[in-house]
């Protein structure tokens, strides 16, 4: 049995801290909102995230960082991707030497242009850092439905320490040595998700989430080879398979805020009506960021900043997406020669 700290008692930290309490680990779950903890503690249910599923007695809540962090075996990061440098940075004094800190957000911040686990260790140097990512929304993995994930980590020792704290019947976990790509996958996939949203919202089909999700994955994987990741890792679970849910499920913060801004809403009215952190929004500038500073092309995602934050009509950028020259779908693939 292991002791655990879960930072961020919101939907993904709430589910994390069931399933790690499920398979025998004593579990402490933080929030800096008092009356967050005052609820999970006295109605034992997130009522307003996980309304229904049912907190054990014996997990315990706080506001007290320190009571969190101090002596656990591992750390479960779960804050909105927007307070992960702040959260760590408060988090440092009472982290020891080596100290596992397990990153569950996802996100690129927009300044430096660094993962989620490249600002914690900045902030936390001491720490071994890892990342759990792949197709999970909170309100599954919160009720004990079957999902895959997969953990990164610099080394395999820690890869595999926490595939055994994480694994059950319900929660299957693979690990991977790149975090850079795993990262990249997640955060990147919220992107075109607010897209798929958007085409949602204007009344598009199938053809068009296809296109979306086929096309988006290219442009992440492109991007992210540029930048020293994998392929493999696009085309897995922390790639392709996030980018499918997130495109198309119906717990899709991203998707339904692309939804409202398809509907005509603007992003902030959007982001309000989804009550929820839609770290897409936060991710894009970035992503468009990442694109110019490697010299990639990622036409759906820079079509998706100029709705976003330049006021272009999505019918407008649907457009001319579709109205771009003709290409090649994989320029690595050559033509047989023939005769003329």
């Amino acid at each position: 049995m292991a002791n655990v700290g879960v930072i961020g008692a919101g939907s993904w930290g709430t589910a994390l801290a069931l399933l790690l309490h499920k398979n025998g680990h004593a579990v402490t779950v933080w929030s800096i909102v008092e009356e967050e903890v005052q609820m999970l503690s006295t109605k034992r249910e997130h009522k307003s995230k996980l309304p229904g599923v049912k907190i054990p007695e014996d997990m315990e809540f706080t506001t007290n960082l320190e009571t969190a962090v101090k002596g656990k075996d591992f750390l479960v990061l779960a804050v909105p991707s927007s307070f992960t440098r702040t959260t760590a940075k408060s988090m440092c004094p009472y982290v020891t030497e080596n100290q596992i800190i397990v990153d569950v957000a996802k996100g690129i911040e927009e300044d430096t242009l660094m993962t989620l686990s490249q600002q914690i260790k900045n902030e936390i140097p001491q720490a071994d850092v890892a990342v759990l990512s792949g197709p999970s929304h909170a309100e599954e993995v919160g009720r004990g439905l079957p999902t895959t994930v997969v953990i990164g980590a610099k080394s395999e020792k820690t890869a595999v320490y926490l595939q055994n704290m994480f694994k059950n019947e319900v929660f299957r976990v693979y690990t991977s040595p790149d975090l850079l790509g795993m990262e990249l996958g997640g955060s990147l996939k919220n992107v075109i998700a607010l897209a798929a949203g958007i085409a949602d919202g204007m009344g598009y089909g199938d053809n068009t989430k296809a296109a979306l999700i086929t096309r988006g994955i290219a442009e992440i994987s492109r991007l992210g080879i540029a930048m020293g990741s994998s392929l493999e890792s696009f085309m897995g679970l922390t790639g392709i398979g996030d980018l499918i849910v997130t495109c198309a499920s119906v717990h899709s913060r991203n998707r339904k805020a692309g939804y409202l801004i398809g509907q005509g809403k603007t992003m902030q009215e959007a982001m309000d009506e989804v009550q929820m952190v839609v770290e897409g929004v936060y991710s894009t500038k970035a992503a468009v960021k990442l694109g110019d500073k490697y010299g990639v092309s990622l036409p759906i995602i820079n079509k998706v900043n100029e709705v976003l934050f330049g006021g272009k009509d999505p019918k407008e950028a649907v457009n001319e997406l579709m109205l771009r020259d003709g290409k090649q779908e994989y320029a690595a693939l050559l033509w047989e020669k023939v005769a003329d």
